[in-house]
């Protein structure tokens, strides 16, 4: 879910900054970088994400390739980007070549909006032509999020992305053909279905006026496919509102986190990921305070934020676990206690 949101994030960056970024090395600091960094890896560590990777191509010596991230010094992905408003149709042979000489199973074409997957599925070393995966960006779906999921840093697995990789793009593939078949019929598609519905010779007139009627028959059951499946969702829907009317209604939590206390655990977030990973800084908000955990542990406080009332404190703890409240004019303000945060963290997984 917090992948989703990030995305969603992004998107909505992506279409409110787009008209202003006019070079292509914008658009990898604007668009690029931040996607890279919402699959989890350290744009500013260089044995993360190399920028200007190096792959010399036999005698052309120099040639680079935008980003490459590595995983245990091996390269895992290398990145191509373009300027947002170009046509990637025409920059994937350069990214083929940089990815024949290079140890990566994976490469990325984008320009920030599209993104484009590739892998070596049909010749070992040997990047296809076609990508796997391929998603615009503005308009995720949920089953495309969980593909992208793959390539976080907590979740990479070069075997099982290979191996459903196959599946992605075979079937992208067969809905696309399928896409053109039902917008405009081909001979072959319309003989299909022509000689099993006509005992005679297909002749033109025969085929044209099948043609007209597979194209007919095919949106008619998209159409009914489409109204059987929002009927049977008015359906639940109705169920569910009637069962809700039986149900006693349950008293609201107290507790409502807020926008500023999301701000300052993603600070806290911001200084600790140097020292730990993000997943193992959880938050948990009550009445009183908006705690922030280290591993989800009660007995692991990092700190707690008090902005909720007319002063605003930040709780701090000692390796003795005793608390010292701090006061703060706004969120910024936890910047200064960057030290305290880290020395809290170190003093717990000392113990």
């Amino acid at each position: 879910m917090e992948l989703h949101s990030q995305l969603k994030g992004l998107a909505e960056k992506v279409d409110q900054l787009k008209d202003k970024i006019d070079t292509e090395e914008s658009t990898k600091h604007a668009f690029t970088l931040p996607f890279i960094n919402i699959l989890g890896y350290d744009t500013f560590n260089p044995t993360e994400v190399v920028p200007e990777f190096t792959a010399d191509l036999g005698l052309k010596k120099g040639e680079k390739v935008d980003y490459a991230i590595f995983q245990n010094g091996n390269p895992i992905l290398i990145v191509e980007c373009k300027h947002w408003k170009q046509n990637l149709d025409v920059h994937n042979s350069q990214l083929f070549r940089y990815f024949h000489v290079t140890k990566t199973r994976f490469a990325l074409l984008t320009n920030g909006i599209q993104y484009r997957f590739y892998t070596d599925l049909e010749e070992t070393n040997k990047m296809d032509e076609k990508p796997f995966l391929e998603f615009d960006i503005t308009k995720l779906k949920e089953s495309t999020v969980k593909e992208i999921e793959k390539f976080h840093k907590s979740k990479f697995d070069i075997s099982s992305i290979v191996d459903n990789a196959s599946n992605l793009k075979y079937t992208r593939e067969i809905k696309s053909l399928i896409d053109q078949e039902i917008a405009e019929p081909s001979q072959d598609f319309v003989k299909l279905f022509a000689n099993k519905a006509y005992s005679g010779r297909l002749t033109s007139k025969v085929m044209e006026e099948f043609t007209e009627i597979v194209n007919k028959a095919f949106n008619q059951i998209i159409s009914e496919k489409v109204n059987d499946r929002l009927n049977s969702a008015l359906n639940k829907e109705q169920e569910k509102q009637q069962a809700e009317e039986q149900v006693e209604e349950q008293p609201k939590s107290k507790v409502e986190t807020t926008a500023e206390e999301m701000e300052g655990y993603q600070i806290v977030v911001a200084i600790l990921r140097r020292k730990i990973g993000k997943d193992r800084i959880v938050h948990r908000d009550t009445q009183s305070y908006f705690g922030i955990l280290l591993d989800d542990n009660n007995r692991k406080p990092i700190c707690r934020l008090h902005l909720n009332g007319g002063v605003k404190y930040i709780s701090l703890f000692d390796q003795d676990k005793n608390e010292t409240r701090e006061k703060i004019e706004s969120v910024d303000d936890i910047y200064r206690f960057e030290k305290q945060l880290l020395n809290t963290i170190e003093f717990y997984d000392n113990e």
